[in-house]
């Protein structure tokens, strides 16, 4: 009989491949979005900096920023998605290619302040081709979403040579 791993092994391979998937996105470290893993889920992290203000006369975050981080978090989710289940079945995880975006909809609910974000998405369905999400993002408190989000993707389709799942 096969002895468990230790969770701390479990943990800092999880780590690892969210990691890397983050570090495959170069438009993420450009804006410095972060990730927080708790299990399965993840919380975007878009903190805060100056460049990030889009009308310095209230201040408000720039929308184009905002919506940027929830595609990005929208992506994510369903990127660590698709990992988590290769992940945890044992399978190599890297080079995985990302869902592309088919279409993308912002509701801009309140102006964005000049402080740190956070978004979760939600995937609503997640099929062969397609996927659809709803991201939603807040500042101080939860309950008082800034933005939201739903999204639909074309979801990567095996290369010759990959296993389908």
């Amino acid at each position: 009989m096969k002895r468990p791993e230790p969770v701390q092994v479990i943990k800092q391979r999880r780590d690892a491949a969210l990691q890397s998937l983050i570090e495959g996105v170069p438009y993420i470290q450009y804006m410095g979005f972060r990730f927080d893993r708790r299990g399965d889920e993840l919380t975007g992290v878009m903190p805060y900096q100056d460049s990030l203000i889009g009308n310095p006369m209230l201040p408000a975050l720039h929308g184009g920023a905002t919506a940027a981080f929830l595609e990005t978090t929208a992506i994510i989710e369903l990127s660590w998605g698709m990992m988590w289940e290769r992940m945890e079945a044992g399978e190599d995880v890297t080079g995985l290619r990302l869902p592309k975006t088919i279409d993308f909809t912002v509701d801009y609910l309140r102006s964005g302040l000049p402080r740190d974000a956070y978004a979760r998405a939600r995937i609503n369905r997640s099929g062969r081709r397609y996927a659809s999400v709803h991201v939603e993002a807040w500042q101080d408190n939860r309950s008082r979403l800034f933005a939201q989000a739903t999204a639909h993707f074309l979801m990567p389709q095996p290369r010759d040579g990959d296993v389908d799942v």
